[in-house]
């Protein structure tokens, strides 16, 4: 078990290389529910375990416009809107991450190649988010292809004032890495985006089976962090460590 109350460090360590990937995250919404971590721990991949704060886990929707993606600098993607469900995950080295358990956008292209070079679970989506920032803000996806059905909406409302992140807001906004399979074993991957300007949300309500389809069974309680934030600039490296 992870030591209580432990958290990420709060500005994301160098990029081993030059950022071969920037994307642009705006809008974005948090919203996040308590889990048992026994549930959940075959959803994640070879080597890595559920990351704990304060003896629990958590999973998390996650939903944002994504207006800009530079490959070496050139514009490869048009906009488009992305929502994942998304478990926290750490290492027998100690790297805590993200573990992607689906990722819904309306991009078809961006889809097919997530899909066939990083081979990430992504699937095309229906999605609309309406994200305006203070005040209400709502959004709904619905998966199209290769498997759809999948649904979920949302609405809360976005408070005026900016906040100072708590140690679990922290836990939860600010991951350095994502662990994902590969060729028969886990590799870690390092981001960096910049530090989260985040506000908190109240009246809040989520409804559907995104979590549900991703093998994520939750009470039925709203979200236990609900968070808002205009957005970062994240960078990627493809440069990728093995999990032992």
């Amino acid at each position: 078990m992870e030591r209580k109350g432990q958290v990420p460090p709060v500005e994301a360590p160098p990029l081993p290389g030059p950022a071969v990937l920037r994307q642009v995250w705006a809008g974005v919404v948090f919203l996040h529910w308590r889990v048992d971590p026994a549930a959940v721990t075959h959803l994640f991949p070879f080597g890595t375990r559920p990351d704990l704060f304060d003896g629990t886990t958590y999973a998390g929707l996650v939903a944002f416009r994504a207006p800009t993606t530079r490959v070496l600098g050139v514009r490869a993607l048009g906009a488009f809107d992305e929502v994942n469900v998304r478990l926290y995950s750490v290492d027998g080295q100690g790297r805590r991450g993200v573990v992607f358990l689906s990722l819904d956008a309306d991009s078809l292209p961006g889809v097919l190649v997530a899909r066939t070079v990083p081979r990430m679970p992504y699937t095309w989506s229906d999605t609309s988010l309406r994200q305006s920032g203070v005040g209400p803000c709502a959004g709904a996806v619905r998966r199209r292809w290769p498997q759809g059905g999948a649904h979920g909406r949302w609405r809360l409302r976005v408070e005026a004032r900016p906040t100072a992140p708590t140690p679990l807001e922290h836990f939860l906004t600010a991951r350095w890495g994502l662990h994902t399979p590969r060729a028969g074993t886990t590799r870690w991957v390092r981001v960096r985006h910049e530090r989260w300007v985040l506000h908190r949300a109240g009246d809040v309500a989520y409804e559907g089976d995104l979590l549900a389809r991703a093998g994520v069974r939750l009470p039925r309680t709203a979200p236990v962090s609900a968070l808002w934030s205009p957005g970062a600039v994240a960078e990627l490296t493809p440069s990728v460590l093995p999990v032992r």
